[in-house]
């Protein structure tokens, strides 16, 4: 009999639900786009019953492409959109409220006062996280003071919270488990890193009550079966959770100290290995479980987020109409051969890592009456590898050593200009798989390890294929000269 494993990738935008083999390899794979909404400025919330329908309909598409039936999956694997926080029925799984999305801003003068009250080297001493309104923690307590009726369903034990990985969790085993990864749970600022349990003075901190929370559990392993999932049989094994960017580190098979990979998603998320001991940053970054398999020790990483990656193109798109597609951008920008001086710093939601800013705003400046449609193109891909090579530099400092060449996907990654250009400005060399849904590969391999499908990580590590690599051509003095020309803009948009 065939095996498969379904992996679901609830990300920001939509939902993929993919089939992978016992060889490794992705044999279907169908997404659906779910609204966003923006109630007001800097705000960004998701409908759970969206959610939700869009991992139903991915499920019913996959299985009509008649690759497998039902009854071969032998396991799930989940990954999903980080910090995200949800809050829903603990009886009947109905949302409480509208989810608030993990770009959200409107816990920045909750955690503003927590800075201001010094509890700053706290949160980072004891969760490996900065305090800021990225994170699950302010959120929750958001939802439970403006959500209607809560008080009571909280004083009935009604109330069940968690990251999207939970929510599906808990619809697909019919409400029987209430779990989350290690590697999500490193995400709320509620987990402590050491320990990694939720840690008391935080939940108080926060004021979020442990028993809303869910059980934490290793990111391989069984944690549930499916019951009442239509178009499933009841029995499947739940075995893999990881959030999505630990996903993508592990489907790029980064298993060694210094390896590191870039997503380029709606954000860019860079992600680096550091082996069993958390390591602290002194530059910014975060510190964060990449993944726990079994009863192993975890493995821990270093991160860094820019909020706004593919996110630029679309307002390129959308908010400028500058092009009609996003791939248009590719065209556009190879329309002139550098930046012409212009700089854009897409500082549109704030800037994440290394600078930390949420109150930070876009600019866009150098223009000139030569000034064209493409070089503010081509100064857009600029920016987001730039970004990235600000990120990626701090992780070196941390590290202590130079890192080895960067493994990058994510839908920009098919951007050959893109991805020559960030080669350049970081002066190192770049790597594409040839499965470029990484996050989906990762949950599979975090699932398949689990129910025996592969037994080790070197036999997945010979599943992984490089389709092109990028080298660097430019010159260290232009590349000098594009860092400082960088360093201004982003001064601009820090003040």
């Amino acid at each position: 009999m065939a095996s498969f494993i379904l992996a679901i990738d609830q990300g920001t935008t939509g939902s993929t639900v993919a089939l992978m083999d016992a060889r490794g390899r992705l044999r279907a794979s169908v997404n659906y786009e779910f609204p966003q909404i923006y109630p007001r400025p800097g705000w960004v919330e998701h409908r759970l019953d969206d959610i939700r329908a869009s991992v139903q309909k991915g499920i019913a598409a996959v299985l009509r492409k008649k690759f497998c039936k039902p009854s071969d999956i032998i396991a799930i694997g989940i990954t999903n959109q980080r910090e995200t926080a949800a809050i829903w029925d603990r009886d009947t799984g109905e949302a409480l409220n509208n989810a608030v999305v993990w770009q959200c801003r409107r816990t920045t003068d909750f955690c503003e006062q927590l800075r201001q009250a010094g509890h700053e080297a706290q949160v980072k001493r004891r969760t490996g996280l900065v305090l800021d309104p990225y994170f699950s923690a302010s959120k929750y307590r958001w939802l439970l003071r403006n959500t209607a009726g809560v008080a009571r369903k909280l004083r009935a034990g009604k109330v069940a919270a968690g990251t999207i990985d939970s929510f599906l969790i808990w619809h697909l085993t019919g409400g029987r488990e209430h779990v989350t990864d290690l590697s999500n749970a490193s995400r709320t600022s509620l987990m402590n890193l050491k320990s990694g349990q939720w840690d008391n003075a935080l939940l108080e901190l926060f004021e979020v009550p442990r028993d809303i929370l869910p059980r934490i559990v290793p990111s391989s392993g069984v944690v549930g079966h499916t019951r009442g999932v239509r178009g499933l049989p009841d029995g499947i094994p739940i075995a893999g959770i990881a959030g999505d960017q630990q996903a993508a580190t592990f489907g790029q098979t980064c298993f060694s100290v210094g390896d590191t990979k870039c997503t380029f998603g709606t954000g860019s998320f860079i992600v680096m290995n550091t082996g069993n001991t958390p390591l602290r940053s002194r530059s910014g970054l975060l510190s964060t479980v990449a993944w726990q398999l079994g009863d192993a020790k975890p493995v821990y990483a270093l991160e860094g987020g820019a909020f706004i990656c593919g996110a630029a193109v679309q307002w390129l798109r959308d908010g400028l109409q500058l092009i009609k597609r996003a791939p248009d951008i590719e065209r556009l920008a190879a329309t002139v051969e550098d930046h012409g001086g212009v700089e854009f710093v897409p500082a549109l939601t704030g800037l994440g890592a290394p600078h930390w800013a949420p109150d930070a705003r876009g600019v866009l400046c150098g223009l000139t009456r030569g000034t064209q449609r493409g070089h503010i193109a081509r100064a857009t891909l600029d920016a987001i590898a730039l970004q990235n090579a600000d990120i990626l530099r701090a992780m070196q400092n941390d590290l202590g050593r130079k890192m080895k060449p960067l493994r990058v996907d994510g839908g920009a990654a098919a951007n050959d200009l893109l991805m020559q250009i960030q080669a350049d400005v970081l002066g190192q060399r770049l790597i594409r798989p040839v499965v470029t849904e990484t996050t989906v590969a990762g949950a599979c391999y975090l699932a398949g390890l689990a129910v025996g499908v592969w037994n080790s990580q070197a036999e997945i590590r010979k599943t992984w294929r490089s389709e092109k690599e990028f080298r660097v051509q430019m010159k260290a003095p232009r590349r000098r000269n594009r860092l400082l020309s960088w360093e201004a803009a982003l001064q601009r948009a820090l003040l």
